[in-house]
Order: C-alpha cells, then sequence, then structure tokens
C-alpha cells in the first residue's frame, strides 16, 4: 500500500518531504565519496575499522573489487548481493558493494534494504557502511542524527547477519562507518559508531512483532485501502486499523495527519505527546484530565484518591492563585511607569 497516495486520498496529504536541495546535496556528496571506484570510501574503511587483529590487512589498493550487483527487482537484486558477498568473502580481498540489495524477515514477510555500501574485508568481515550529509563540525556532530543513522544501520547489520550465517568464514562487524562532510567543506571524514546495544534493542522488537497473517486475521474481511474509493470509505476501512498517534509521527509517517485529525476529535491525550500521555496514567482524553484537575466540575469525576487526580487538583490550584495575582501585578508595574 502506497501510504502517501492513501493519505491524499483521505484529504489529509503528508506536507512533509526532504528539499530538493537536502536531496542534491547528498547525492552530490555521496558521489564524491564513492568515486574513483571507492578508493575514499575504502581508504576511510582501513584507517578506522580495516587494520583487522594485529594489524594483517594490507591497505586497499586499486585492484579492489567492485561487483556488479544489477538484477530484476528486488528479490533478483537481494540474491545477486547474497552471491556478491559469498565470492568476496572466498576471494579474501578488499571489496565494495555499492548499493547491495539486503533481505530481512519482519513480521513473517521479506522487507528489502539497501544500505549505501557495505565493505567486506580480507579478513572475512563484512562492514556497513552509512553515508549522510551532515556535517561533523570539530569532531562531533548532532547527537540525535547520529542516533538515527545508527538504528538505520543497525537494520543493515541485522540483515547481513542473515546472509553471514550462509556463508563459511563470514562475520558482520558490530561496528559500522558514518561518513559525513567535515567542518563546512565537502571532504568526506569517517568515525566508527558501535551498534551492538541498537542491535540487541531491534533484534528484541523485531522477535515481538506480531505476523502479518495475525495481524490480516484480525481485520474485517473485504477490507481494502485501495485509493480509488470515496473518501468515506477510506475513512471507515482505516478506522478498522486500531493506531496510536504521537506528534513523533508527523517525522515519520505519511498518515500521520489524518491520525492527528482523528485522535483530536476524539479528545485523545495522546495527541498532547506520549510523555503527557504517560502522566496522566488511566486519564485517556483531555476531558477526563480537565475533570480530575477541576474536582469533577466539568464531567465525569476520577477516583479523587488517584495520584494523577490528586496532582490535577494542586496544579489547578496553583495556576488559579497565579492568575488570581497577575492583574495585581499589572496594575502596580503600571502605576510605576514613567509614561
Amino acid at each position: 500500500m502506497d501510504k502517501t497516495v492513501l493519505a491524499a486520498a483521505l484529504g489529509s496529504p503528508a506536507a512533509f518531504g526532504q528539499s530538493q536541495f537536502a536531496i542534491v546535496r547528498g547525492n552530490s556528496f555521496e558521489a564524491k565519496v564513492k568515486a574513483d571506484g571507492g578508493a575514499e570510501l575504502l581508504r576511510l574503511v582501513y584507517e578506522h575499522l580495516g587494520a583487522g587483529p594485529g594489524g594483517a590487512a594490507e591497505p586497499p589498493g586499486p585492484d579492489a573489487l567492485t561487483p556488479d550487483l544489477t538484477a530484476a527487482g528486488p528479490q533478483g537484486r537481494a540474491a545477486r548481493t547474497a552471491l556478491a558477498l559469498r565470492d568476496a568473502t572466498a576471494a579474501g580481498a578488499w571489496t565494495l558493494l555499492d548499493h547491495p540489495m539486503l533481505a530481512l524477515e519482519v513480521a513473517g514477510s521479506p522487507a528489502y534494504l539497501e544500505p549505501d555500501a557495505v565493505v567486506v574485508h580480507p579478513d572475512g568481515r563484512w562492514t556497513v557502511v552509512e553515508i549522510k550529509s551532515f556535517p561533523v563540525i570539530d569532531g562531533s556532530a548532532d547527537a540525535a542524527k547520529v542516533g538515527a543513522a545508527a538504528r538505520q544501520a543497525t537494520v543493515y547489520v541485522l540483515a547481513l547477519e542473515t546472509t553471514a550465517a550462509k556463508v563459511a568464514g563470514a562475520e558482520v562487524g558490530h561496528t559500522v562507518l558514518l561518513v559525513c562532510p567535515k567542518d563546512f567543506s565537502n571532504l568526506p571524514t569517517a568515525a566508527p559508531v558501535d551498534v551492538r546495544r541498537e542491535r540487541s534493542v531491534t533484534r528484541r522488537q523485531l522477535e515481538r512483532l506480531t505476523r502479518v497473517e495475525e495481524l490480516a486475521e484480525a481485520l474485517p474481511a473485504g477490507l481494502s485501502f485501495d485509493p480509488e474509493r470515496s473518501a468515506e470509505e477510506l475513512t471507515e476501512a482505516v478506522s478498522a486499523v486500531s493506531a496510536s498517534y504521537a506528534p513523533e509521527c508527523l517525522a515519520a509517517c505519511e498518515l500521520a495527519f489524518h491520525c492527528r485529525g482523528r485522535a483530536r476529535g476524539a479528545d485523545e491525550v495522546t495527541a498532547l505527546g506520549r510523555s503527557v500521555r504517560g502522566e496522566l496514567g488511566a486519564l485517556t482524553t483531555v476531558g477526563a484530565a480537565l475533570a480530575a484537575a477541576a474536582g469533577g466540575g466539568c464531567g465525569p469525576a476520577p477516583d479523587p484518591d488517584d495520584p494523577t487526580a490528586v496532582a490535577l487538583r494542586y496544579a489547578a490550584r496553583l495556576r488559579a492563585e497565579a492568575l488570581e495575582q497577575a492583574p495585581a501585578r499589572v496594575r502596580t508595574e503600571a502605576s510605576a511607569c514613567p509614561c
């Protein structure tokens, strides 16, 4: 299902996306890093990760392998990538795989992933390389962006581990190489990022996912998200799938604006953020929270002994006292004004 098309058909098109300038800049930087057969990229890999135990590995030379990974469809490309990884490991030579295709089972269905690059070391190690266009200034980069890149690369590592299990002598490195522009230039610099913690977390999350077959069985028979249907029919179909909206969804999901409208219409506190939802406990609507703060005066009264209700009543009293004092402060400041 194309969620972007579905969101537009629902009347809530996704109003976000990467700018064309950022896309062109990112593509230009990646092309620079991979120029001349990936010589600069291989140099960075060797400098940060390539020496191996005891520094036995020789630095990559101009004869490093760059196999052709073209094939028909994602399934064919994934199979071709698996063969290239096997052959490169057996050859024991530096090999750069440019935009390989990897397969990872997610909830019982194959998901196809395309990392920026994978480097095979002479000792059989496989390293994921993630190329980003955000800068590393004075040796440090935006922590949030680095964390997002690490989580993205972790999924590639898990997919590689599935392939490596079938190749003798292969080992997937738990350290990925993040390549970014240095300072305010377009020159590449790199830093190794240990993803063992992210790998453990992501693996647990994947293992806990409900399989697609089980999700489909819980849906009404004949459910369809065909964008050719009317907006009313699509809204009813989407409503059959439970959703828990949070503001963070706006940065990641094409249906976020639709779900935000539903959450606001249902008066759900999740529209205010997960932290607010966690603080309010059993109070799942804004009306219930206001009723608790007012002691039950503006809606169904919650349990008066509930800790959340007690805290809300206390906060409401503090707010009322502050508002009562505010006019007096304003009058005092106005009288002292020389004009």
